[in-house]
């Protein structure tokens, strides 16, 4: 079964390696897609399973969700859409964890695909909430439920750390994005070693975003990708599985053979990918000019 529905993910391609085709420079339309992915790879289960140390994931085919997991609770990373809510509920309990011990919610970013579903998961297990303070107007007006109540997300700035049951996430404002994007760094420990864990927030530039008219937006993005390029990462993960290559990685996990998610080259060519997809449109807008203005109606941004 697990083989069958590798081959399902891998053969509709959207959870392709960041590294393929070769030689190929990838645009941000591009990126977006291989991202996203189709509504199908949103909102299918992928197979919850353990990453690193106490890191597992419980997310979908193409929207990451992990879990964090200490004596003292749990500590979610991206609700997803809240009718993703259920299949991250799921996960969880399919790797024998209780859902309703989690005790800190956190988030990469204020877009629904990330973030929506944190009312419902802060209803049932009362979790705490935290979020960058520059994303919290945008998380105010992100849409779910209105039978839950809004969250009371406690404000964190770069650099500030959530700690739990020993282990401490510190939470690195890289905004562009969004204005609040949040990358987390934590460090874990597995057959008597300690790796440095990275979850991207993201540093995409969604289509249709305006550069050239917007230098503050530029700079964001340039101190976000220097900060990646600068940062020590041993197992690079993101808020899109296809940020580091997670269903490849999956099928080369086997007992006794080296864990595939430690992947400090795979890190580097994730942000050199994203990096140039950046100044090239940049470049590109330099010369034609701004895209044109998206009308209402159109999906959300990522």
């Amino acid at each position: 079964m697990r083989v069958i529905m590798l081959l399902a993910v891998l053969g509709a391609g959207m959870l392709a390696s960041p590294q393929e085709p070769p030689g190929h420079v990838w645009t941000i339309q591009e990126l977006f897609t291989r991202n996203v992915g189709t509504p199908t790879a949103q909102d299918a289960q992928f197979p919850p399973h353990k990453i690193i140390g106490n890191v597992y994931y419980v997310g979908t085919e193409s929207l990451a969700s992990f879990l964090v997991t200490t004596p003292a609770g749990h500590i979610l990373i991206n609700s997803a859409y809240e009718r993703t809510v259920p299949t991250i509920r799921d996960s969880v309990t399919k790797l024998g964890f209780t859902f309703e011990d989690v005790k800190i919610l956190l988030g990469s970013h204020a877009h629904g695909d990330h973030m929506q579903g944190d009312k419902a998961v802060v209803a049932l297990t009362k979790a705490r909430a935290y979020a960058m303070a520059e994303d919290l107007p945008a998380l105010a007006t992100i849409g779910g439920s209105a039978a839950n109540p809004p969250v009371a997300y406690e404000p964190l700035k770069d650099g500030e750390t959530v700690t739990l049951g020993g282990v401490v996430l510190t939470a690195h404002h890289t905004p562009g994005h969004t204005p609040g994007c949040t990358t987390w760094t934590l460090r874990v420990s597995e057959g008597g070693r300690t790796y440095d864990v990275l979850i991207i927030g993201s540093v995409g530039v969604n289509p249709g975003t305006n550069l050239v008219g917007n230098p503050a937006l530029v700079a964001q993005y340039e101190r976000s990708l220097n900060f990646l390029k600068t940062a020590h990462v041993d197992v690079p993960l993101g808020s899109h599985p296809a940020m580091y290559n997670m269903a490849e990685k999956y099928a080369k996990v086997s007992a006794g053979r080296p864990n595939p998610y430690i992947d400090p080259a795979g890190f580097q060519a994730e942000v050199s990918i994203q990096a140039t997809a950046f100044a090239n449109e940049l470049k590109r807008q330099q010369v034609e000019g701004p895209p044109a203005r998206r009308g209402g109606g159109g999906a959300a941004p990522r």
